[in-house]
């Protein structure tokens, strides 16, 4: 039916960060492809504006959206590209995920002007990250080193790595690799060891739940075995009253039908063991992946893991 409807005049709303630029700009290659006109509405956030605090600290990942949102609210924009594990659990009504596209590398990468990899670190070196999922599973392959906050967009994470502010820090691999940054990465973690966040390395493109006609124009660029993957994983996070308030990692692989989904919450004060939960199941709905999310999520409290309430 998408294909057969008349081409839209869309515009994407997107934070003026680097890769944010990137994927809007991908987002909109792949609509103009298919005859749409596409333009972009570059905005900065709150979530980008404040730099000196840690997120948990000051309203969660939802402030890297809220101002997308309004922009969609007020027709100012119709579309709003997402890095997926930026986006609340939970969106506000009248708003929908219309798309996830196929997934980028979803591993944590290591990054390091001096070291091949975490094991080669000193005695309590430096490193940088405000991932409390991240801290919690460094502390537990190292619980001799020193993590750091490290706030900023890609380029400035890395600069403060140049100046020597850190030993090595810890990002996400798919925005090193979509910026073609790939050489900066000296090693990648293995899901086993670092357990990556739930939507890590995803695009998700969010709409006013009304415009039919662009959910049926997104139809094209979705990866259904991603989607079904991420709802699983977002499942959790969503169970447990995830945000970035949580040392939560989620963590799914999906192959011949089949969808293997892992989990781990940890005590950021190191006063409690890493708390992990995994189990697979056929899985062909979104409903499917859902409760495959929100049994892991019993498994986890199950387990010692401490819920929370959504951030408001």
């Amino acid at each position: 039916m998408s294909l057969q409807n008349a081409p839209l005049s869309i515009v994407i709303a997107t934070r003026e960060s680097r890769l944010a630029l990137w994927q809007a700009e991908h987002v909109q290659a792949l609509l103009r492809a298919q005859g749409h006109q596409v333009e972009l509405l570059g905005m900065t956030t709150k979530g980008d504006q404040i730099l000196d605090r840690s997120l948990s600290k000051v309203g969660g990942k939802g402030l890297f959206v809220k101002e997308l949102e309004v922009a969609l609210e007020e027709g100012r924009a119709h579309i709003a590209v997402h890095s997926l594990k930026d986006v609340p659990m939970e969106l506000p009504e009248g708003f929908a995920l219309a798309c996830v596209m196929e997934r980028e590398d979803p591993r944590d990468a290591f990054v390091s002007p001096h070291y091949p990899n975490i094991d080669a670190l000193p005695q309590g070196a430096v490193v940088g990250t405000s991932s409390l999922r991240r801290q919690v599973l460094l502390q537990a392959l190292r619980p001799d080193l020193k993590i750091e906050p490290l706030r900023g967009n890609l380029d400035t994470r890395l600069r403060k790595l140049d100046e020597g502010q850190y030993d090595a820090i810890v990002l996400a691999a798919a925005g090193l690799k979509r910026l073609g940054l790939e050489s900066r990465i000296r090693a990648t973690f293995a899901p086993t060891a670092m357990l990556p966040a739930a939507g890590q390395g995803a695009l998700g493109i969010e709409v006013r739940s009304d415009r039919q006609d662009l959910i049926d124009a997104l139809a094209p660029l979705a990866h259904q075995p991603t989607w079904l993957t991420v709802a699983a994983e977002r499942a959790v996070s969503r169970a447990m009253g995830g945000s970035c308030s949580m040392p939560l990692a989620a963590h799914g692989t999906f192959t011949d039908g089949v969808l293997q989904l892992d989990a781990a919450w940890g005590d950021v004060d190191a006063q409690a063991p890493l708390v992990c939960a995994a189990a697979s199941a056929p899985v062909t709905t979104l409903a499917q992946a859902e409760a495959l999310g929100e049994a892991i999520a019993q498994r986890l409290r199950a387990g010692g893991a401490r819920g929370a309430e959504p951030l408001n």
